[in-house]
């Protein structure tokens, strides 16, 4: 996974630096301390689940390859085949799990930390409450070996989830045009700037990960033509008291 991580790293990095020439809300005064929190949020769930949860999770992927167990083997084809499929089934885990974080109010909970942001950029992209991270490394822990994914594939899943992920986070002026058919298969920023609206009816909307075509599938995508005028983050726990590392660790006990 350090190839993940340097890919991340510096996929941070270039977009961070193309929102500062190419904001897409221009009315951004305080980004540094804006980010500070959020990647201060980032480094802790780093720190926390880094040594502990990796571990757990090749543990069940050694076992599930050990003994042929999961859906991937029961499927024939060269590798290439399996590898996209792979991608797919869990790209398609994704869009289910980020569902369930919002209907499922123990989820949500969590999981609203990443919303409470009301100045949303590529640093939302790693502003998760530790909680959430736990949870969701359980359940990767038993996704990952029903699926029968290798490691191998996982860390081509990643290497593109990160980047992506990031992007349409991010404050970057992407042209209108270039966003409309780039998210005919991928999110794309407009495309997840819906999601983080204080509307209920949009944030409970495009949920996918990677691919966008899970929210057609699913009905659950939205368009909006006024992306400019969307007010982020939730009409409760609006305070600044909530965007601080204390605020964004106690929200989901609030």
């Amino acid at each position: 996974m350090r190839a993940v991580l340097l890919i991340s790293i510096a996929s941070f990095v270039v977009i961070y630096w193309l929102e500062s020439i190419f904001p897409y809300f221009t009315s951004r005064h305080d980004r540094v301390r804006h980010g500070v929190s959020n990647i201060a949020l980032g480094g802790l769930n780093g720190v926390v689940s880094g040594f502990l949860f990796p571990i757990m999770i090749l543990n069940g992927i050694e076992w599930a390859q050990t003994n042929s167990f999961g859906l991937l083997h029961f499927i024939s084809g060269p590798p290439f085949i399996k590898a996209i499929l792979a991608f797919v089934f869990f790209d398609l885990w994704m869009y289910l799990w980020h569902r369930a974080n919002h209907r499922v109010k123990f989820l949500w909970r969590f999981h609203r930390t990443h919303h409470t942001d009301c100045e949303m950029d590529t640093t939302t992209a790693i502003r998760f409450h530790p909680g959430e991270i736990a949870l969701s490394f359980l359940a990767r822990f038993a996704v990952i070996p029903l699926l029968g994914i290798s490691y191998l594939y996982l860390v081509i899943y990643e290497a593109c989830l990160q980047p992506i992920i990031l992007f349409h986070h991010s404050n970057v002026a992407f042209p209108e045009r270039w966003d409309r058919i780039f998210r005919a298969c991928i999110v794309t920023p407009n495309m997840h700037r819906v999601h983080h609206s204080q509307e209920g009816p949009e944030f409970n909307s495009n949920y996918s990960s990677v691919f966008s075509f899970w929210d057609r599938i699913f009905a659950t995508f939205k368009r909006r033509e006024d992306t400019h005028k969307i007010i982020f983050g939730l009409k409760i726990l609006q305070d600044t008291k909530w965007q601080g590392l204390k605020g964004m660790l106690i929200t989901p006990f609030k």
